[in-house]
């Protein structure tokens, strides 16, 4: 299995400077430094692939070891062209993550035990920039976007294509356009019965997506204390 970390973005609704992957959890490490950490201790991955846009050399000279997919649009594109270029250097099984998503790592865990095509989710109630999700008869994701009606809750930003579904999985993220997240073409799958991607609920473990100032505040609480305590 490989690995895809998505960190072209400029992350402006954070208002940083530097690559949101970079934004500090703690005075030791990064959101970046904490997705690595926890891939690098999974050994059913043999290799990282950071995606890289903004500011691409900060990310790249901070962690020189790893391998490095550039793409060169990240000004106009969003996370399903980031994801096709690494995806056109990958041919098995893959994991990719938001490189804003903090998350234990015993979630990375749970994904991998399901033979399936898998996207982790939550059951709660979602604001309206959140991707949501709902389920077809069979149990397997149908719908997956910001705008989904009677939404089961929200996909949080880290999921699986296996090998067998990785070229039309491919193949769909270059028909969608640029403007488009990943999950679009997830959806367009789903909705077609292309793609059987079954949810993995993120039962009691930790995950957060760092959109805004209060999620950070909220992941530097949990990793201080263990527990949120906003």
């Amino acid at each position: 299995m490989e690995a895809v970390i998505l960190a072209a973005g400029m992350g402006t609704r954070l208002g940083s400077l530097i690559p949101k992957p970079l934004t500090s959890v703690t005075n030791e490490k990064t959101i970046l430094d904490y997705q690595i950490e926890k891939l690098l201790q999974t050994p059913q991955i043999h290799n990282i692939y950071i995606v890289v846009g903004y500011k691409k050399e900060i990310i790249m000279e901070k962690f020189p070891d790893f391998l490095f997919v550039y793409n060169n649009a990240y000004a106009r594109t969003n996370t399903a062209k980031s994801l096709l270029a690494a995806l056109n250097k990958i041919e098995d099984d893959v994991i990719w993550m938001n490189g804003d998503v903090f998350f234990d790592e015993e979630i990375l865990d749970l994904l991998i035990s399901s033979t399936d095509s898998t996207c982790l989710v939550d059951q709660k109630k979602c604001g309206a920039e959140e991707i949501k999700y709902n389920l077809n008869a069979d149990g397997f994701i149908h719908e997956l976007s910001k705008t989904v009606p009677d939404a089961a809750g929200e996909a949080l930003g880290i999921n699986i294509v296996r090998k067998p579904d990785l070229n039309k999985f491919r193949d769909e993220l270059i028909c969608v356009g640029d403007n488009d997240y990943f999950e679009k073409a997830l959806e367009n799958l789903t909705i077609s019965n292309q793609l059987n991607l079954t949810p993995v609920g993120v039962g009691s473990f930790f995950c957060r997506e760092i959109d805004f100032e209060e999620d950070l505040i909220e992941v530097q609480a949990y990793q201080r204390n263990g527990y949120p305590d906003i």
